[in-house]
């Protein structure tokens, strides 16, 4: 394994780095108005299984203290012997919202605000170079700082999009939110495609239609599926998902089932079909 001059490993297969760090204030915004504009009854509204709006406001106000190093002295990130970490992500998310189960709305949104705020300076003076933390899902442990900080973007864009169904409301069809949602949401096909054997050169296309245009090539090499190749002619398989469809997708909203029954595929079915098993979360 090649390290570069400041020590992260080549990860080049990851494909072209992703610039998110303006986006964190805007992101911040919209779920601030978001979370002002809701109605007593619509904070008791189930946004995920087993989570109600007021608990998944308590989670990403967990996700901005767990960037900003703050923990209280009732709740102790420690992972017990022999814990995955998918169950242990899953047992700390659980004991936090817990911790807030008695928070009010409004007291809630204030440390959202103060939080957040703080997390979205921090991300700004970011290196994108440095090391991050690992993105398990894209199967890079350490991460460029640029997935690390792309994949919190993600996290927090999606969480809102819960909310906003959890009330009725579409997603947001902001398209360079979206856009690079997904752009970074891809960055698993590495890794989704490790056990799907095929000759080097072999290419797979995935394309995403409007409002969130986008394409993404991945290559198998001598050692491992990546996207840091240039496409040559015509893919082996090619996949074509509405943006919808994709972020559900890679969230787990639907499953790939569905998704394939809404993808336009040609070419290799198999690879296609493989493609679509991605997974751009801790699942």
């Amino acid at each position: 394994m090649s390290l570069r001059p400041n020590g992260v490993s080549d990860l080049s297969w990851l494909g072209k780095p992703i610039d998110t760090r303006p986006l964190f204030g805007p992101e911040l915004a919209s779920l601030l108005n978001l979370l002002r504009g809701l109605r007593r009854n619509e904070w008791s509204r189930t946004a995920v299984p087993g989570w109600t709006v007021h608990d998944l406001a308590a989670h990403i106000l967990g996700d901005y203290h767990g960037r900003l190093g703050w923990s209280t002295e009732s709740h102790q990130r420690a992972r017990a012997a022999g814990e995955t970490l998918e169950a242990f992500i899953h047992r700390v998310n659980q004991e936090w919202i817990d911790l807030h189960a008695d928070h009010s709305p409004a007291d809630l949104i204030e440390a959202l605000e103060l939080a957040g705020t703080q997390v979205t300076r921090q991300f700004e003076g970011t290196d994108l170079d440095a090391t991050g933390l690992g993105v398990s899902w894209a199967g890079a442990d350490p991460a460029p700082k640029w997935l690390d900080v792309a994949r919190e973007f993600t996290e927090y864009w999606t969480h809102r999009q819960q909310i906003r169904h959890a009330i009725g409301l579409d997603t947001d069809q902001e398209s360079k939110a979206l856009s690079t949602v997904l752009d970074t949401f891809m960055r698993a096909l590495p890794r989704t495609l490790r056990c799907t054997p095929a000759p080097a050169g072999t290419q797979l296309q995935v394309a995403i239609d409007e409002p969130a245009i986008g394409t993404w090539t991945v290559t198998a090499t001598a050692d491992r599926w990546s996207l840091a190749e240039t496409p040559t002619g015509r893919p082996t398989a090619s996949v074509r998902l509405d943006p919808e469809t994709a972020w559900r997708l890679c969230t787990r909203s639907i499953d790939p089932g569905t998704a394939l029954a809404r993808a336009r595929i040609s070419g290799d079915r198999q690879l296609a079909e493989a493609a679509c098993q991605i997974v751009s979360i801790v699942y």
